[in-house]
């Protein structure tokens, strides 16, 4: 029994700091408007951080070799169109890992 102490105690408090970190900002800002500052890093960090992603996921692509990036250019694609069509994130993501996937193994 005093095996399981720790590890629990361990889960239990990063759970907790966890809940807090991810608290906090709703207890700060619920009576009173966001910030200037908030509210623009709000409206430029996700398009900012999903072009990092999309350089980071492309960055190792050899163009110069057999298939040519067209996996990794289709699915990206894919993911575009879903986005703007449907506007429904986990279907953009899901259809783009699924199609990146068959394309890897039948290209």
């Amino acid at each position: 029994m005093s095996d399981l102490i720790y590890p629990l105690s361990a889960i239990g408090v990063i759970a907790l700091v966890t809940w807090g970190l991810r608290a906090f900002p709703f207890l700060l800002f619920a009576k009173r408007p966001l910030p200037k500052t908030i509210r623009y890093l709000g409206k430029v960090l996700p398009p900012a951080i999903m072009t990092v992603l999309v350089v980071y996921c492309l960055k190792d692509t050899d163009f110069s070799q057999t298939p040519f990036g067209v996996p990794e250019l289709l699915s990206g694609a894919l993911v575009v169109i879903l986005q703007t069509i449907k506007k429904n994130m986990y279907l953009s993501i899901i259809a783009g890992t699924v199609c990146y996937m068959v394309l890897i193994r039948v290209l």
